[in-house]
């Protein structure tokens, strides 16, 4: 399709939108993909083409940890090269996605991630200075959140999260700082098989990109000035809400 000025500007917009909550939380993409199939793009292309978006958005969230002085690429490229082999199983499904029975399974992982993280269940205190532990279970754990975003992407923010606070044991900020990392790899590989299998919307893409990478600079920046503080009251806001949506509406 050839977009047009105002289709431009919206996706635009929604990226931007989405780029701060999914760094600060995750299911930014509930926003930006039922836009595309409004537009009138089939669900696989649309699920494709926000994949530009995501890859733009966590280069610039990578960037401003990396400038505030939150790195650990080590740990982070080993837990991306796990979700990768997921990701790959993943995104050859997803190419073929469709239903309403996928949105409400959706649902109910998101329902089940909302009460673990509400609750103290498998939680210990954080100390921000702590090494991570359980590396075997949390290589592990990101193979399976590696399918799903590269089934879906949606929600694979609150699939990440408990994997690393609650498993591995790190602080919320450090948690979002592996995630953007995390996500930006596994993400390549995901629009590799979509760009083989549907025909990808690039000049839409191109549009959320730019929303995409602002969106994800200010949700770094917020991340580290606000601290978990605001990740958790945007994580809980988010949650509910894209539950509610796919159960509902």
């Amino acid at each position: 399709m050839t977009p047009d000025p105002l289709q431009l500007a919206i996706l635009f917009v929604a990226g931007v939108a989405s780029g701060w909550i999914n760094v600060l939380a995750g299911g930014g993409s509930i926003l930006t993909v039922p836009v595309m199939v409004f537009m009138g793009l089939p669900g696989p292309v649309a699920n494709g083409t926000n994949r530009i978006g995501i890859i733009t958005q966590n280069i610039a969230s990578v960037a401003t940890f990396f400038r505030k002085g939150y790195s650990d690429f080590r740990l982070s490229a080993t837990l991306a090269g796990a979700a990768c082999v997921g990701a790959f199983f993943g995104a050859n499904v997803g190419a073929e996605l469709d239903g309403v029975w996928f949105d409400r399974t959706i649902a109910v992982i998101m329902i089940g991630v909302l009460v673990i993280m509400l609750t103290d269940i498998g939680q210990k205190p954080v100390d921000p200075a702590a090494r991570p532990r359980n590396l075997l279970a949390g290589h592990l754990l990101m193979v399976g959140a590696g399918v799903w975003g590269g089934f879906i992407q949606i929600g694979v923010g609150f699939i990440m999260m408990p994997i690393l606070n609650r498993v591995m044991g790190l602080d919320l900020i450090r948690v979002n700082m592996h995630k953007v990392f995390i996500a930006l790899m596994f993400s390549f590989v995901a629009l590799a098989v979509f760009a083989v299998r549907v025909e990808i919307e690039w000049g839409l893409g191109a549009a959320l990109a730019g929303g995409y990478a602002i969106g994800g600079w200010l949700g770094a920046g917020s991340a580290v000035a606000k601290g978990e503080g605001l990740i958790k009251r945007v994580f809980y806001i988010a949650l509910a809400a894209m539950a509610v949506k796919l159960l509902f509406f």
